[in-house]
């Protein structure tokens, strides 16, 4: 059976998994084992990574923010 290669969306993907996926991108990028073919492809996918990733911590930080503001927590 062949392997399915189309990977997983990325609203789809949990935190870790997005910065595995673009850990694993940025090093094909420095290691140069990236093909000039999959180039655009691969630079597309860890620009829409990064977007996931910063809107993921953006959102944790209010959340955790409002919550301390409700334990009287803040300064």
């Amino acid at each position: 059976m062949a392997k399915n290669n189309t990977p997983k969306p990325v609203k789809d993907l949990k935190y870790d998994e997005a910065l595995l996926e673009l850990q694993g991108i940025l090093s094909a990028l420095q290691d140069e084992t990236l093909s000039i073919d999959d180039l655009t492809t691969s630079i597309k996918r860890a620009s829409e990574l990064l977007e996931a990733c910063n809107s993921r911590l953006r959102t944790t930080q209010k959340e955790v923010e409002e919550i301390i503001v409700k334990l009287g927590l803040g300064d």
